[in-house]
């Protein structure tokens, strides 16, 4: 039985003047590769480091390869998912057959991410019930986003932490989110013994060093997710459930 190409997996990051992205960016994609062998993996950003998304298309496009599933390192959908992205996606090569990935979040994997990474800075699963979490995302004024942000607040919150409050590190946080420093003050004042704070981020940057400098006043604080594994497999679940439709129409 013929066995069809598997169609190449680009991922597609926003980019960062901190050399600190672009570093976990790429370690990120190293362990997917790792977790599929034999699946090509390219990274493409947006903005800021190189590749671009339209130089990785266009080498694609050079070397023959047709289809590719277009995968964005967001965890919400916001404006880079609903605007940019689309709008290179349709700049490229006519020859390539582009599907666009779903964004990484919300999923179940991301919160275990997030606890992993708690419980590397020091925090136990004894401690859960006397803690509580600030959920600590870069921020956004799509509504979308927004909603889908405390949505994950309010589901981790019934895995048996104290209290987990939403902060956003955007210098305008909408309605009913506080900064990073304010909702510490506010888990300190509801009674939690101990104070975490979880950037739900993917790499270091600006608003990270914002979300750590806000987290002054907390027990603890844990490192972005980057290469989580947990991570990985999200990237591997959109990229399946993004293929399957290319796979049926080449007869896998």
């Amino acid at each position: 039985m013929r066995n069809p190409v598997r169609p190449v997996l680009v991922v597609i990051a926003h980019g960062s003047r901190d050399p600190r992205h672009a570093a976990t960016v790429h370690g990120l994609v190293r362990r997917v590769r790792a977790m599929r062998p034999g699946l090509r993996v390219e990274t493409g950003f947006l903005d800021f480091n190189v590749p671009s998304v339209h130089g990785v298309l266009e080498s694609l496009a050079a070397e023959g390869v047709r289809d590719v599933v277009a995968l964005p390192l967001l965890l919400t959908r916001a404006f880079h998912a609903k605007a940019d992205i689309p709008t290179v996606l349709r700049d490229a090569p006519t020859r390539l057959r582009i599907r666009q990935a779903e964004v990484l979040g919300p999923s179940p994997l991301l919160l275990a991410a997030l606890e992993r990474r708690l419980y590397e800075a020091g925090l136990t699963p004894a401690d859960k019930s006397s803690t509580g979490v600030v959920l600590a995302s870069a921020g956004s004024t799509d509504p979308e986003a927004i909603a889908v942000i405390a949505d994950i607040a309010r589901e981790w919150r019934h895995t048996g932490w104290c209290a987990v409050r939403p902060a956003f590190a955007s210098a305008e946080s909408p309605a009913g989110f506080s900064r990073t420093e304010d909702a510490v003050r506010e888990l300190r004042a509801v009674g939690c013994a101990r104070v975490a704070v979880a950037p739900y981020v993917l790499a270091p940057g600006f608003l990270p060093d914002r979300i750590a400098r806000g987290a002054a006043g907390a027990d603890v604080l844990s490192d972005v997710l980057g290469s989580a594994p947990e991570v990985a497999r999200v990237l591997l679940e959109r990229y399946d459930a993004a293929r399957m439709p290319t796979r049926a129409a080449l007869g896998a």
